[in-house]
């Protein structure tokens, strides 16, 4: 999956404009990176800004955070970034969602820093990691229960296969498209429907709800299988290297 060239060049030129400090990285999260989006998608920017050092050591701090929309070209773009350091302690965390950002191989900008993060991925990935894609997947299937749209639903697929795929393999990968075969057979047929329209709702030639439910609770319970056997540490062990990235970042 990837972007329009066009779409991405010019979507990098409003945030190099917009956003008020030097980005570490910035990638695309969202359907896009999930493989599913559709022609009205949103476009979802996540990545790490670097705060200039007098707005760490001063009184007056910088943002920690920054975060706005616009429009590119009629559609609805968003951007989050987090200060690196922020940025690293989210990271320590069993936040997988974090980790997607700086693995997603559709980047719109990066740098050195991006490289080092992505190299300290491995020592920072955990068997606790599941916990953040159970409570993913019970959030988001009950969206589902509520307006049966395809979307929710999808998310919910995506989040408990990319758990067991980590679980399994060490490795982060979010794209639905290159896990669909570890799902139930009709996943195929429901992202093709979802591509059409951002709130297409369940086609009515999907399987019967009760089937659908099944294979969740089945996925569900694989994910907790494949957490107990893994050979995932329970903690991170990139600490150290973190946080000696973040000063030399900071320092230089």
């Amino acid at each position: 999956m990837r972007l329009p060239d066009d779409l991405a060049a010019r979507a990098a030129e409003s945030l190099a404009a917009a956003h008020p400090y030097p980005r570490a990285f910035v990638t695309v999260s969202g359907a896009h990176l999930y493989g599913f989006p559709s022609k009205d998608s949103d476009l979802d920017l996540r990545g790490v800004h670097l705060l200039p050092l007098d707005e760490i050591v001063g009184l007056e701090t910088g943002e920690e955070t920054v975060a706005f929309m616009w429009d590119q070209a009629g559609v609805e773009a968003d951007v989050v970034t987090h200060d690196l350091a922020k940025f690293c302690r989210l990271l320590l965390r069993r936040n997988g969602y974090v980790l997607e950002q700086v693995t997603s191989p559709l980047v719109l900008s990066t740098s050195p820093v991006h490289e080092e993060l992505k190299e300290l991925v491995p020592g920072l990935l955990t068997r606790n990691h599941a916990h953040h894609y159970l409570g993913f997947a019970r959030t988001q299937w009950r969206a589902f229960e509520r307006t049966s749209e395809l979307k929710p639903l999808l998310y919910t697929f995506r989040v408990l296969l990319t758990g067991i795929h980590l679980m399994r393999s060490g490795e982060i990968q979010a794209d639905l498209t290159r896990l669909a075969g570890d799902g139930p057979s009709y996943l195929p047929e429901l992202i093709e429907a979802k591509r059409v329209a951002e709130r297409a709702e369940l086609p009515g030639d999907a399987p019967p709800p009760g089937r659908i439910r099944d294979d969740v609770l089945r996925l569900t319970d694989r994910l907790e299988e494949e957490r107990d056997r893994s050979d995932l540490p329970e903690r991170p062990a990139s600490f150290r290297a973190l946080h000696e990235l973040v000063v030399r970042a900071r320092l230089g």
